[in-house]
């Protein structure tokens, strides 16, 4: 078999990097070469894992601390918007984030065009809710495919019978599917036809209104977990649409520290993520609710430790943790609906209580309650009593307990990296 090369390009955010790692690892394992091409600002990990990464500007170049700084004042802008229900942050947080996608894929069109042209990949991998001109461009002339990994939640591929993508709206719940569409699609027009010209420029027919990419005709890969999709109206085709059943990347292992207070007693894992880290003061009130349980609980707070002091015997704080390799080790998971946490909770069979902000963290939340895996809560609106009895509920739940064992033998009998590693073999000729 001859050594193929596959580019990976997700999109700049840990939740994407992380799941490509998980899948280019994999592919390394088959003996292709795995290479990734990257925000600035995310090279430093793909090299970590010991990757090739090629730099992408997907923004207006700056310094890294000034980029760092940027994202900090963005997330602390908005932590106001939080408390929000989905609809509400639509013409705040989500507007402005889809202005920067969109921005970050004619920012990519100066560079992706050379790049291409310079590695000649043999298939590209693209992890991202925008189309990439240039990516589709280089598949049509060059013949090789080019796959679109959908590491969010199901719904980022629409249809008209489930939930709208970061509506947080139940599945039967049709009156807050239409009213959510509806405001979506008034507040995002501007910004999609601004995106249509571009596309035109480009030489790419226009999309229709709400829609920013398109599924791949050679092959899509979902990481969402069959045992939670959603009952679509139109299924997809499994010939072009593959379910990984989660993408866990290999992390180093992991030693549970020992705690001053109740080492006998469950364990918890609590993270919001790199960006909802910054929401200190939830993270403290967190702390300090958890402090009065009969529990210990690791703790992320991401680049904010500085701001911590006091902390409980029964709480370990770090910057980072190797999530995969924690997760198995603990009883519970509270976390904010990262597709990533979202899924590796199911495949280790942990309990999750969600506390969305953002983005599909509102679609996660509902499902994990909605099928049984674990418990939605509000972000803000709730008091020590209401979580305490969550987490009891959580960790004494034999019929959730059931189906967790079962979603995570049946996610790990599938092994999402191997899974999508074998597919894109396939597809290479091996």
């Amino acid at each position: 078999m001859s050594q193929k090369t596959v580019a990976f390009f997700p999109e700049a955010a840990f939740g994407p990097a992380l799941n490509s790692v998980g899948i280019a690892q994999a592919v390394g394992k088959l003996g292709h070469k795995a290479v990734f091409l990257s925000d600035p600002g995310f090279v430093e990990v793909y090299e970590g894992y010991g990757f090739e990464c090629h730099p992408v500007n997907l923004s207006e170049p700056m310094p890294p601390e000034e980029m760092a700084k940027f994202w900090e004042d963005f997330i602390n802008g908005h932590i106001p918007n939080f408390a929000k229900k989905p609809i509400d942050q639509i013409d705040n947080y989500v507007k402005e984030c889809w202005e920067a996608i969109v921005d970050s894929a004619k920012w990519a069109e100066k560079d992706l065009p050379g790049i291409l042209a310079n590695i000649k990949p043999d298939a590209v991998c693209v992890d991202n809710v925008v189309l990439f001109p240039a990516i589709k461009r280089y598949s049509q002339d060059s013949g090789k495919p080019w796959v679109r990994i959908i590491s969010c939640s199901e719904n980022e591929i629409e249809d008209p019978a489930i939930p709208p993508h970061l509506s947080g709206c139940g599945e039967r719940d049709h009156a807050c599917h239409a009213a959510f569409r509806a405001r979506f699609h008034d507040v995002i027009k501007p910004i999609h036809d601004d995106f249509n010209t571009f596309l035109s420029d480009c030489g790419e027919d226009a999309y229709p209104l709400g829609e920013f990419f398109e599924a791949s005709p050679h092959m899509n890969l979902l990481l969402y977990p069959e045992s939670v999709k959603f009952n679509r109206a139109e299924l997809l085709d499994p010939a072009r649409f593959q379910y990984l059943e989660g993408c866990v990347r290999e992390e180093a292992a992991y030693q549970v520290p020992t705690f001053k207070a109740h080492n006998d007693k469950p364990l918890i894992y609590v993270s919001y993520g790199s960006l909802g880290a910054g929401d200190t003061d939830l993270l403290k009130r967190v702390i300090g609710a958890l402090s009065g349980m009969e529990v210990r609980a690791l703790v992320n707070v991401g680049d904010y430790q500085d701001a911590y002091d006091d902390i409980p015997d029964n709480i370990h704080i770090e910057s980072w943790y190797p999530q995969p390799s924690v997760i198995p080790k603990v009883d519970l998971v509270i976390h904010h609906g990262g597709n990533n946490s979202f899924t590796e909770c199911l495949y280790f069979g942990k309990p999750a209580i969600i506390m969305p902000y953002v983005w599909d963290g509102h679609d996660n939340a509902t499902r994990v309650q909605e099928t049984g895996h674990g418990f939605k809560l509000d972000r803000y609106d709730w008091d020590d009593a209401e979580l305490a009895a969550k987490v009891e509920a959580a960790l004494s739940d034999r019929g959730m307990k059931a189906k967790l064992a079962a979603t995570s033998a049946h996610m790990q009998s599938q092994h999402g990296p191997t899974k999508a590693a074998q597919i894109l073999d396939g597809m290479l000729g091996g």
